[in-house]
């Protein structure tokens, strides 16, 4: 399962240690790679509830997806603060978190109304 999988990627990634993850000399590009971490999480989490719930409202399982993301986030957050050494707890990181979600979100309800005004054509 994708979305699972990714969850992975990004625990792994966000607790491991700081020293062994590459620096790169831009500015702030921590969160936008935490940005692009949850827009594709939310993403996946979203197909898996849509698929489980077997709906075709996106509204329920995009909720889900979202919330879901936000305490995935949350709970790394926590994680990194009370659980490794080299790594801890930033607020910016979680709104950097909420700004990737928050697209999947816009995306996703995006390319449902395309798909509805293409429908309708």
């Amino acid at each position: 399962m994708a979305a699972l999988f990714w969850s992975g990627v990004i625990l792994f990634f966000c607790l491991i240690k700081s020293n062994d993850i590459p620096t790169i000399n831009v500015p702030y590009v921590d969160k936008a790679v935490h940005a692009v971490f949850h827009f594709v999480f939310t993403l996946l989490w979203f197909l898996f509830f849509k698929k489980k719930l077997d709906t075709s409202n996106i509204f329920r399982p995009l909720v889900i997806s979202f919330v879901f993301s936000f305490f995935f986030g949350v709970a790394i957050e926590l994680m990194q603060k009370f659980f490794t050494t080299t790594r801890s707890a930033d607020v910016i990181d979680e709104l950097a978190n909420l700004s990737g979600a928050a697209l999947a979100v816009i995306a996703i309800v995006s390319l449902d109304t395309y798909k509805g005004v293409m429908d309708r054509i």
